[in-house]
């Protein structure tokens, strides 16, 4: 895609407030894109979520911890604060509605956090269960919300062993949710032990595949009805 300058200098100041965690830089690039008049999906997931990939992979490479992603995370949020309200939902884009949460025994939450960040930024309504959470509770939020994707993550190996519990439980209710999982234990092996349906290794990728689910999803609705 090829951007203006004016578009990719506003995407490398939203890049940037988010991988230094500059909350009031975040704020005023944001603010500037809108008075701008440019497209706000765009800087939210160019800028936002571009910048949020970044932080991923310091985080995977030792260069950032905990505390710097959680401060990336709050410079993300004060920008999409200002954009989200003015993203303007295209005909024929798809979107969707995912259930979140890391297994029971896990607190790990950084990277169910991550995927948060940026599945709100591109318009998606996510039920977010938090931490260490029951494998009941999984199935109980399916239902009430009727999402499309049930989005599971787990950190330890003792806690990923319930994902080959809960998949199933899910799926019983609701054959044709899709299900995705994540977590650094998690392969692609995994997924086809588990019975899962995808997984992705970063947030950005995430969402590109759950795109691509619920496109399917929305398609085989078409096609029975």
């Amino acid at each position: 895609m090829a951007f203006t300058e004016k578009e990719k200098e506003l995407i490398d100041r939203l890049q940037d407030a988010v991988v230094n965690y500059k909350v009031d830089e975040a704020r005023k690039a944001a603010q500037d894109a809108v008075d701008a008049g440019v497209n706000a999906y765009t800087m939210t997931m160019e800028g936002l979520a571009g910048g949020m990939a970044v932080v991923s992979e310091k985080f995977d490479s030792h260069e950032y911890f905990v505390p710097e992603t959680l401060l990336c995370a709050k410079a993300l949020y004060a920008a999409l604060d200002i954009l989200k309200p003015r993203i303007k939902v295209k005909d024929g884009e798809v979107k969707g509605q995912v259930v979140l949460g890391v297994l029971q025994g896990d607190v790990h939450d950084l990277g169910k956090n991550l995927i948060k960040a940026v599945f709100e930024a591109a318009g998606w309504t996510v039920h977010d269960l938090g931490r260490d959470v029951p494998l009941q509770k999984f199935v109980e939020e399916q239902i009430r919300t009727d999402s499309d994707i049930v989005m599971l993550s787990a950190l330890m190996t003792t806690s990923m062993v319930g994902m080959k519990r809960v998949i199933p439980m899910i799926k019983e209710k609701n054959p044709n949710v899709k299900i995705m999982i994540g977590g650094a234990p998690i392969t692609e092996k995994t997924v086809e032990e588990f019975g899962a349906d995808s997984t992705a290794d970063n947030a950005p990728n995430a969402l590109q595949e759950a795109i691509r689910m619920v496109d399917v999803l929305k398609k085989g609705e078409m096609a029975s009805a």
